[in-house]
């Protein structure tokens, strides 16, 4: 049986209060990068704004982007710093569509209503069973591969084990990776595991550390610059397998954000957070399923720019996030921060990234 995404419920916006709502206000900019006052902050959920009588859904969302109106009548969801002067923005605080603003969180609700009100272990920890999310993420990815735009984000625990580096770098040259979002750390560590056989000096396989392996990193970092690129690394130090060997030799996107901590960085890495935010959204606002793996502040990041929804040929239909780390604290905090259509399972990731591999590359 094919898998089948979700229907979109449309909202009815041919009964109150739709109907008698007022159009939206809407306020010029007078100041580039400064929103008028009362400006209206998007959520990740779909937001209909009226427009001249009709209710018009923002093209895309990002939380805490004011929507824009072109002059094409499409409502466009814009960062603060790129908002221009006579910007047309959209202004109102409420989301009920009184001040001709909807916000619709229940597009892709289920209509069970057998579930029981009172139940025991409704939250997630490490005691939930995770079976179903597997075999639904299974389905899910079989269908994206061809369908969709997986985005990987990736924190460095990925490939301190062999099996789960290797896992994932089988899954990425399988067409199951459109995009991959990491730092400074997950790529060295790559790189350092594919010439050293290390990962910040510690065996992937046997966990020995051999004598000035703790040089290995920055080593790695240092060859890497004197290559000029990645690519220039790869071919002058004949890598031929990792992560980032996969990614690169797929011609899969490998966006790496720069952080007060890198060391050296990699040639590649972004050291301004402004443009790896940029680099970062033109995947995120493609997205159709976005996986995070052990990286906290990474996977906030990313998951706040990922909306709960995508238009994609013609139709709306969800955007799945999944978060997936060993500590119950981590994957809870993107749920902290407001992007509440995830799923998280906590699990160690080199566990989850052999459970995938092994059902979707034979």
């Amino acid at each position: 049986m094919s898998y089948q995404l979700p229907n979109y419920k449309h909202p009815n916006f041919d009964q109150e209060p739709f109907v008698s709502a007022p159009n939206a206000q809407i306020v010029e900019v007078k100041n580039a990068g400064s929103a008028p006052e009362n400006y209206h902050a998007l959520s990740i959920y779909p937001e209909y704004f009226k427009i001249n009588g009709e209710w018009i859904l923002a093209s895309e969302s990002r939380m805490d982007g004011v929507p824009v109106l072109r002059t094409d009548g499409r409502v466009q969801v814009v960062e603060f710093r790129n908002l221009n002067i006579g910007d047309k923005v959209i202004t109102g605080r409420t989301e009920d569509g009184s001040e001709g603003i909807f916000v619709y969180a229940s597009g892709f609700s289920s209509t069970d209503t057998h579930s029981e009100l009172f139940s025991f272990r409704s939250g997630r920890s490490r005691e939930t069973a995770f079976s179903k999310d597997y075999d639904e993420l299974y389905e899910l990815l079989k269908y994206e591969k061809d369908n969709g735009y997986i985005v990987w984000v990736l924190g460095p625990a990925v490939v301190f084990d062999y099996d789960s580096r290797t896992a994932l770098s089988g899954l990425i040259s399988n067409g199951f990776a459109h995009a991959i979002l990491a730092g400074n750390a997950m790529a060295t560590h790559d790189l350092e595991a594919a010439i050293f056989g290390t990962a910040l000096g510690q065996n992937t396989y046997n966990q020995q550390s051999p004598p000035n392996a703790h040089y290995h990193h920055l080593d790695l970092i240092n060859m890497a610059r004197d290559a000029g690129s990645l690519e220039g690394l790869i071919e002058k130090e004949n890598i031929s397998e990792g992560i980032v060997y996969s990614a690169i030799t797929n011609n899969i996107p490998l966006v790496l954000a720069g952080s007060i901590r890198d060391d050296g960085p990699l040639p590649s890495v972004i050291a301004d957070v402004y443009k790896a935010q940029d680099e970062m959204r033109k995947h995120t606002r493609k997205a159709t399923t976005l996986i995070c793996l052990a990286t906290q502040l990474h996977t906030i990041a990313a998951g706040n720019m990922t909306p709960a929804y995508i238009q994609h040929n013609g139709e709306i239909r969800p955007v799945f996030i999944y978060c997936i780390d060993i500590a119950e604290f981590a994957v809870n905090k993107l749920r902290d921060r407001g992007s509440l259509e995830v799923t998280t399972m906590v699990t160690n990731v080199q566990d989850f990234l052999v459970h995938l591999k092994n059902n979707l590359v034979k």
